[in-house]
């Protein structure tokens, strides 16, 4: 799988808006934190993280329904793990409407919203993109 960061902004809006996950908030400076999957001018996968210190926002996750099967998901969010270590981020938080069997295979544990940090809580994506019934998850990711 070839993976690659600062995917370019519109095709990555583009996948992201065809799952119909959120857009609205996403500016080109926020892909620099994002990795992709597949071809450049076109990925068929994506993910990204907002970082805050040491806890960051994962999100985004997505695979085109043509991609799905060949292990993009995994392989991204172990790619975005191993990133978000080599920039300091220690707790990873995010939302799912749709993936909670996904994340909690991979070491995602549901997490009240109130215990969420601040930085993160104020994020457009907690605050008013993802609807209140969305389950927050947590993932502690340790140093290597």
């Amino acid at each position: 799988m070839n993976f690659y960061r600062h995917p370019p902004t519109a095709a990555a809006k583009a996948l992201l808006a065809a799952a119909g996950l959120p857009t609205a908030d996403l500016e080109a400076e926020h892909f620099s934190h994002f990795i992709g999957g597949g071809p450049v001018h076109a990925p068929e996968a994506l993910i990204g993280l907002q970082p805050y210190g040491e806890a960051a926002l994962l999100r985004s996750l997505v695979v085109s329904p043509a991609a799905r099967s060949r292990g993009y998901g995994s392989a991204l969010v172990t790619e975005i793990e191993a990133y978000g270590q080599q920039i300091g981020v220690r707790e990873l938080y995010l939302l799912t409407n749709s993936a909670e069997a996904f994340f909690s295979n991979r070491g995602y544990r549901i997490l009240d919203r109130a215990d969420v940090p601040e930085a993160i809580r104020q994020t457009a994506e907690f605050s008013s993109l993802c609807p209140a019934s969305a389950i927050c998850m947590h993932k502690r990711i340790e140093t290597r």
